[in-house]
């Protein structure tokens, strides 16, 4: 028996052990298309660097219709767009769902198989994967209730029968960990009677029963689809809910982590350079578990970034921001955080549990609610509600402090984005937020969905013409960050890895030192979070005084008699001693 197949029988016993684990494994591989001797790509040790950076996109946040009349399809578009603008600024795309869907803007997939034919194409997924690394969503907690699963579920016929998670509504449920406030099970009426059918997220949304091996076996055979068709991240869509077991918190139970480690085995010997990242919005000592011993994900969202930045540009103070990145422990060989600050989804407030505290978070709510947000909610055991997400476009959520609007929103988006660009990771930016899309008022009330409000669809002319205009704070904003891209780029001290260290300044200065692996180049990454200036001196930093040292966003040196530095409100330096290259 070879190494592959007796890893994937391990796998396989700790999640069915009742199965004939020996066969399923060989009808995995044959799905997956391998044989019992692939050879093992060995520890996976990182095929990214300083230059990766990822756009977070809908396939349809970009339309066009041309002079003529005839439609250009979405997905073309798109991938137009990223040439014009951004092709020389980011390595990587994640196109969120682009299935045939029901709701929720693509997450209930009705069909996994194709490519919803309002945006375009399996020609025009492929096309972009040829240009930048292409992740796509593995929804696999959950499909459309109109999915044909579903229906044969309904029917009692095959495939989908027994596709589903049911159980008895009497069941102690009273521990279930969920992201929605809507009741927990549908009633579904079969042709064998009443069941009743598990929904983390909703009722168009229901939950597949990985206890049933024969789903494991669709999903390895859409994985393999997707590898096909040239998508090399792979993001599984709330992967922390698949497995559930009542009397529990269904959330992050052994054989999900089992799970990710067996889809892991596959796809590092279907293609080594392939990434695995979980979808885990959840607190943070519970989403690291997810890089398992460097043999789960390659990669998890640094989920409580978004909150805690906000929260510190809002109030002026990094005290909470810093504490948490003290506490970070730096990413295993062979794995990454990545890192955002605003997503398609709104900015969750369960990874601040326990960073923040409940008047905190109300306090921020408030502020964001000034601003225009909508504020969605999640149940907990029994009948409480707590808030569970912010719905805000990230420009308008920084328009001020706590106190209120003011001048400030231009210079505090850039510093949110800055710290973003310098923190051990990998960036990635939602689109709306590149081009600094405000919320979208229209879109919510038209649908009666929070999210929509930032999840705007931009005319392709309208878009390059507020870029193109300097009157338009979306042109500053883009031009901006494109030079901050560029300029992260080309420093091995913002490697992924690099080391990472917090620096003490107090609590309007949030700063912290990184080091290139080599340890050529250092850089003290300086962001005044207030809307006041911030006087340092050069020897709290700790400058080394044999080198000259150069801030890389302003391109100014630091004079050899200097001794202190005058951040103005929401300035950040990158203080280095390598000069910025071309």
């Amino acid at each position: 028996m070879s190494e592959l197949q007796q890893r994937l029988i391990h796998h396989l016993q700790a999640l069915y052990p009742s199965a004939d684990t020996t066969e399923l494994a060989n009808q995995i591989l044959r799905d997956m298309r391998l044989t019992p001797d692939t050879p093992s790509p060995g520890r996976h040790t990182g095929s990214w660097d300083q230059r990766d950076i990822m756009v977070i996109t809908y396939g349809n946040s970009v339309s066009h219709r041309s002079d003529t009349g005839s439609e250009e399809s979405p997905l073309s578009t798109l991938h137009r767009f990223l040439d014009d603008r951004l092709q020389n600024l980011i390595t990587a795309v994640h196109i969120l769902p682009f299935f045939p869907y029901s709701s929720d803007d693509g997450f209930a997939v009705t069909d996994y198989t194709r490519v919803n034919p309002e945006i375009g194409s399996w020609r025009d997924i492929e096309a972009i994967a040829h240009h930048y690394r292409l992740m796509a969503d593995v929804v696999i907690n959950h499909c459309s209730a109109s999915h044909p699963w579903f229906l044969n579920f309904l029917a009692a016929r095959n495939p989908g029968r027994d596709y589903f998670f049911t159980i008895d509504p009497d069941a102690d449920l009273s521990q279930v960990v969920r992201p929605r406030t809507s009741e927990l099970l549908l009633t579904a009426d079969t042709v064998d009677g009443p069941r009743h059918v598990w929904c983390t997220f909703g009722h168009d949304q229901v939950d597949l029963d990985f206890r049933n091996p024969s789903v494991l076996i669709e999903f390895v055979r859409i994985i393999r689809q997707y590898l096909d068709h040239g998508v090399c991240i792979f993001r599984l869509d709330a992967v922390a809910f698949v497995w559930k077991e009542p009397g529990t918190s269904c959330l992050n139970l052994p054989q999900t982590h089992e799970l990710v480690r067996l889809l892991r085995t596959l796809l590092e010997h279907a293609d080594p350079d392939t990434i695995i990242i979980t979808e885990t919005n959840i607190p943070k000592r519970e989403n690291l578990t997810y890089f398992g011993n460097s043999n789960e994900a390659h990669a998890i969202y640094n989920f409580s970034l978004p909150p805690l930045l906000l929260h510190t540009l809002l109030r002026g103070n990094c005290r909470h921001l810093k504490s948490w990145l003290m506490t970070m422990p730096p990413a295993q060989a062979g794995t990454f955080f990545l890192n955002f600050i605003a997503s398609h989804d709104g900015i969750g407030l369960r990874p601040a549990e326990g960073l923040l505290s409940d008047e905190e978070i109300h306090t921020l709510i408030h502020s964001m609610e000034l601003f225009g947000g909508r504020i969605s909610w999640r149940a907990t055991s029994g009948v409480e509600r707590r808030p569970y997400e912010i719905n805000i476009a990230l420009w308008d959520a920084l328009a001020g402090t706590s106190e209120g609007a003011d001048q400030w929103q231009l210079a505090r988006f850039l510093c949110a984005h800055t710290i973003l660009l310098a923190l051990e990771g990998i960036p990635a930016f939602y689109l709306h937020s590149l081009v600094a899309t405000g919320n979208d008022h229209e879109r919510v009330n038209a649908s009666h969905h929070n999210r929509h409000i930032n999840r705007h669809h931009w005319d392709y002319h309208v878009l390059n013409a507020r870029l193109d205009d300097p009157a338009t704070h979306h042109h500053h904003v883009f031009q901006a960050l494109s030079r901050l891209i560029g300029v992260r780029r080309r420093q091995p001290a913002f490697h992924p890895n690099a080391t990472q260290f917090t620096l003490h300044l107090g609590e309007q200065v949030f700063a912290f030192w990184r080091q290139s692996i080599q340890r050529e180049q250092s850089i003290f990454a300086l962001n005044n979070i207030s809307d006041t200036e911030q006087t340092l001196l050069l020897s709290d930093i700790n400058l080394i005084d044999t080198d000259e040292w150069v801030d890389l966003i302003s391109g100014s040196p630091l004079e050899s008699h200097q001794d202190t530095l005058v951040l103005a409100p929401y300035q950040c330096l990158w203080l280095s001693n390598l000069p910025l290259t071309d």
